[in-house]
């Protein structure tokens, strides 16, 4: 959900020759599984264009080096991520909700079911983002 409605919002302010936004994964379990369904139903009733063929990939060692920024849901997310990318002497990896200033992780829709809270949590921390 994250990586479409940053596009979106990029887009939005015509910045989009100015960012390359991709989602990735910090586990094999979804590699190769499409976008949960649940999600696409709150991404399309935001009206949140989402790639149909998104597939899920699990990022690597080099994305350290790819991205300026690497965007973690949850502290669940930075532990597994630390064991991808030991090191951050670049300070790239950050927690989404830091964005907003608020020092929580993004509602898990996987637990909660609720994906209106998990969109609303992406859209403040990226726009918060975007404002900075």
């Amino acid at each position: 959900m994250a990586e479409f409605i940053l596009k979106a919002l990029v887009k939005a302010r015509g910045l989009e020759d100015e960012y390359y936004i991709e989602s990735g994964a910090v586990s094999w379990e979804e590699e190769g599984n499409p976008i949960y369904p649940p999600a696409k139903r709150c991404l399309s009733q935001h009206g949140i264009w989402f790639d149909p063929a998104k597939r899920a990939r699990r990022i690597d060692s080099s994305d350290y080096q790819r991205f300026d920024r690497i965007i973690c849901m949850n502290q669940s997310n930075l532990r597994l991520i630390s064991r991808i990318i030991p090191e951050d002497p670049d300070h790239k990896i950050h927690l989404m909700m830091s964005y907003a200033g608020i020092g929580r992780d993004v509602a898990d829709p996987w637990y909660t079911g609720d994906f209106e809270q998990t969109f609303q949590d992406i859209l403040t921390a990226c726009e918060a983002m975007l404002g900075q």
